[in-house]
Parts: structure tokens; sequence; C-alpha cells
């Protein structure tokens, strides 16, 4: 055996191609799937974020769409409701005399909404051609046209949901692309919400037309580490967003019909007018 043999013997090489840096490389190696990992890990919970926040602006859309329809139909009958309790609890006043009864009176008139100013009463009714047609309708004791409904339809639904997988800002790696990425969904949000398909459509279009984004993921774990801890923030924060909105009492009742919110308005109409009929028969044995 020479010398150099004897060597290679003693530190258990085999030569310049030895083992020496086989740890090295296993490490490595175990540090690239770790990392691999780690950014599929990252890329799920961006879609999973994604998913949720499509969910909660979809249902964010319906509580306004609905509170907004609940206000313009059922809003008159709530406050004849109140207008008739309170002349019910001034007749019965005037009848017993009571002081009880006169506390009463008092405060369920001040429960009743005062007739607004000139300027409260055509805040909303006047645009730069003029009266809109509701408030002139008012003025003119014609029939007001029923609230116009908008309410996004399936196929609006898809297409925002598709935008919003593609375009999502959280997508973006570099400031730039998350700037653009936000300006436009900005104007997909804005589409939805008002119900207007073509909009949706046209949006769909300019995306697809623009320039192509590059997947930079990120490499190095420290980096994903801190994505997946801003995503489990973002999503922290939604699930608050969310919580409010289905605790609030039109959350609440879109809830109970969420597949058709209009019955439920018939249902809660009709049960006004009930309350309405029996109070004011009510009054009319008081004042009668």
């Amino acid at each position: 055996m020479t010398n150099s043999q004897a060597e290679n013997a003693q530190d258990g090489s085999d030569g310049p191609a030895g083992r020496v840096e086989a740890p090295d490389t296993d490490a490595r190696e175990a540090d690239d799937a770790a990392t691999r990992r780690l950014a599929q890990a990252v890329l799920a919970a961006e879609q999973a974020l994604i998913e949720f926040e499509i969910a909660v602006e979809t249902f964010r859309v319906e509580v306004d769409n609905f509170s907004r329809l609940h206000h313009q139909r059922l809003g008159p009958m709530y406050a004849r409701l109140d207008e008739l309790d309170a002349r019910i609890a001034e007749a019965v006043a005037a009848r017993t005399g009571d002081p009880d009864d006169i506390r009463r009176a008092r405060e369920a008139r001040a429960a009743v909404l005062p007739m607004p100013n000139v300027e409260e009463l055509f805040h909303g009714w006047v645009g730069s051609e003029g009266l809109f047609p509701e408030a002139e309708a008012m003025l003119t004791e014609q029939q007001v046209r029923p609230p116009e409904k908008v309410r996004p339809s399936d196929q609006a639904r898809r297409t925002y949901r598709d935008l919003v997988r593609k375009a999502h800002p959280d997508l973006a790696r570099e400031e730039a692309e998350r700037s653009r990425r936000e300006a436009f969904i900005v104007r997909v949000n804005a589409a939805y919400a008002s119900g207007n398909e073509a909009a949706l459509r046209d949006l769909a279009d300019e995306w697809e037309a623009g320039p192509a984004h590059r997947d930079q993921r990120p490499s190095e774990s420290e980096e994903l580490y801190a994505r997946l801890e801003w995503l489990a923030e973002r999503k922290e924060m939604l699930a608050g967003v969310a919580a409010e909105l289905e605790g609030s009492a039109i959350g609440a009742m879109l809830k109970m019909a969420p597949d058709d919110p209009d019955a439920l308005l018939n249902e809660i109409a009709e049960k006004l007018l009930a309350d309405v009929a029996e109070r004011e028969a009510y009054l009319a044995q008081l004042v009668g």
C-alpha cells in the first residue's frame, strides 16, 4: 500500500471524489425539500385566503343589497308602526290621565323620527339634472317606481370569482405588481357590487390581455415564513369582518333565506302590514 493510499484509508476518503462532501449535499437536499414543502404551504394558504376573501366580499355585497332593499321597501312600514304606537299611547294617556301612561306616551312620541328639514328632505334626491325620478314622483303624487334590484347574477358571480382568483393582490411579489392588481380589483369589486355583468366581462378580457405575471415565489425559507405569518394575520382580520357582517341584523336575516331574499322581504312585509292593520283598528277603538 502506498503512502497516499494509507492516508486515504485513514481519513475514509476514496480520493478526489470521496465521501467527505456527502453529508453537506444531503443537508442541502433536505433544506431544499423543506423549502419546497414550505412554498407549497404558502401557495395553499394564499389560495385559501383568496377563496375566503371572495366569500366575505360576496356576502358583504348581499348584505348591502338586502339592507338597501329592506330600507326602501319596509322602512315606511316601520315608520307607520312607530307613529301608530305613539298615537295609541297618547290616546291611552288622554283617557286615563295616569302619570305612567303619560310618560309612556312621551317616550313613544320621542321614538318617532321627526320630519326632516328641507335640506335633509332633498339630500340624495337631487342630481346634476334636477330631481331624481323618485323625488319627482313623490312631489307629483305619482306612484314611485319600485327600487331597482342590484343582485349579481350567477354568471356575474362566476366571472367575479375567476377574476379575483387570477388578479388578487396577495399573489404579487413586487410592490409595483401589487399596486397594479389592487387598482384592478377595486374596479372588479365596483362592477360586481353594481351587478354589471358586461363590465365584469370587459375586465376579464382586459386582464387576459394585460402583462403576463411571472411567478417569482421566494426561495428563502425566512421570506416564506414571513409570508405565512402575513397570510394568517390577513385571515384573522377577514374573519372579524365576516363575524361582524353575520352578526348584524341584516346579515342574520339574510342567513335565514340565502337562496331567496325576496321571499323573506315579502314575508316580513306581510307581517308588518298585518301589524299596521291591527294597530289602526285598535287606535280607532280608542278615539272612536
